[in-house]
């Protein structure tokens, strides 16, 4: 496996390899990798020739009281589960060569970032999309991969991705659990073992929400409320927002009639987790 440092290297080492023919799946991480990353890279190794993946903490998403000083990091780990799913080069580059001194250009998506996390973590989605434009340039894979959990940042790569005609194909992947139903994330090293149970309400919330839904006929209103319901009765966790809205759109919505995300952001501790089921009639 290739690990490449620098931007000029990675578009030569992608230039070489499209030169030859081959496809290039790509798959953007901050690193600290888990099975849901893995389940991404064994999906590109699947639909590509060529295996490409990024490890950078990306300042730009993160607001002055978050976590990047110390948002957990392993590169060596890193470096032995992607060898082991067949990744091909590691795109790992320092924030400078990233973000030149003066640099003055920014790619914000405003529509689909305008509710759920945008209000609480103002510039993030903008940092977000301003990153991973660049890392498409800098890759330039054929086609990139995102899970499904950070739904709102997926929504608003597709969104950026039809808008400015990038030749991309995004590919969703659902989201990876633990066998006792917490999804997947880098910050869940954070939690103690309490915070760990205190967790599940999470994905409990949303599987109450889901058995309402196919219970029988029922309204957006009662799905929030029974997922808030079992939020409430868990000590240890903070509510930040639960809200139903239209798939797509990431919109408010009354209807049920369409695909619906059930969207929850919550801290436990310190800790801040979000999580989502789309519910399709």
């Amino acid at each position: 496996m290739d690990v490449i440092r620098t931007p000029d290297e990675m578009q030569q080492w992608s230039d070489s390899v499209r030169s030859l023919g081959e496809k290039i799946a790509f798959v953007p991480t901050m690193g600290f990798l888990h099975e849901g990353h893995l389940t991404l890279m064994r999906e590109g190794r699947r639909r590509a020739g060529v295996l490409v993946a990024s490890i950078f903490v990306n300042p730009t998403q993160f607001g002055p009281a978050e976590d990047f000083a110390c948002y957990p990091r392993d590169f060596e780990r890193d470096c032995a589960m992607m060898e082991a799913v067949g990744v091909d080069a590691v795109f790992a580059p320092e924030p400078s060569a990233m973000y030149a001194p003066d640099s003055q250009t920014w790619v914000e998506v405003t529509g689909v970032t305008k509710g759920l996390c945008g209000p609480l973590r103002p510039g993030h989605f903008r940092g977000v999309t301003t990153v991973v434009a660049k890392l498409f340039n800098i890759v330039k894979p054929h086609i990139a991969l995102f899970g499904e959990k950070d739904f709102q940042q997926l929504r608003a790569i597709q969104r950026m991705v039809a808008d400015l005609n990038f030749d991309i194909e995004i590919v969703p992947v659902p989201i990876v659990r633990e066998k006792d139903g917490l999804a997947m994330s880098s910050r869940n090293a954070y939690l103690s073992p309490d915070q760990r149970q205190q967790a599940l309400a999470l994905s409990l919330a949303l599987r109450a929400a889901r058995d309402r839904y196919h219970a029988g006929p029922c309204c957006v209103e009662e799905l929030v409320s029974v997922a808030k319901c079992v939020l409430r009765r868990t000590p240890g966790v903070e509510i930040e927002y639960i809200e139903a809205v239209d798939a797509g759109t990431l919109e408010r919505t009354s209807s049920l009639d369409h695909p619906i995300l059930l969207a929850i952001a919550a801290r436990v501790g310190k800790t801040r987790l979000i999580d989502n089921t789309v519910l399709k009639p």
